[in-house]
């Protein structure tokens, strides 16, 4: 499973923004992917850290939204049939966002609480556009503090080191 997953991380690398979008995207849908490690390897080839951050928040929301419109579109017991999510989490997620709407979107970059989070927004039909908005500034400070550490802090800790040990 291992090979295959570097298989289809290393295919998503070679596609550059596109399959960093796709990669993202699967990631934030049911699909258990790490669209961070793809993320991190384009920005060191020299990709633009801001688009890669941009690409992989684009596509994160897709893959988020996903979640949504299956509970939108679905009913709970699809969702423990098929996506193996109990209901007993539903209603208990369905509790804690009582109130609170769409903005929980925001929290969609948790991993496994985030699908659960957008599955159940989708089921209390919530505000399609605050909910996306909200899931993307979520996901985009998420793949922002991703690309900081990929790009300044690995630069200033090689700096420490080259001071300190070089």
């Amino acid at each position: 499973m291992d090979a295959m997953m570097s298989t289809i991380q290393q295919l998503f690398i070679e596609w550059g923004y596109p399959g960093l979008f796709i990669s993202a995207a699967l990631a934030g849908s049911i699909v258990p992917f790490a669209s961070e490690i793809v993320l991190v390897v384009l920005i060191k080839m020299g990709l633009d850290p801001y688009y890669s951050v941009l690409w992989a928040s684009l596509g994160n929301t897709v893959g988020g939204m996903s979640c949504y419109y299956i509970g939108y579109l679905g009913k709970v017991e699809w969702a423990e049939k098929y996506f193996k999510v109990k209901h007993a989490k539903i209603e208990k997620m369905q509790k804690f966002l009582q109130g609170k709407g769409a903005l929980m979107g925001f929290f969609g970059f948790l991993p496994t609480f985030g699908e659960i989070i957008a599955m159940t927004l989708g089921f209390m039909r919530s505000n399609v556009i605050l909910t996306a908005t909200s899931m993307f500034v979520g996901k985009l400070i998420r793949y922002i503090i991703i690309a900081y550490f990929t790009v300044f802090a690995a630069h200033g800790i090689a700096a420490l080191y080259s001071q300190y040990f070089g």
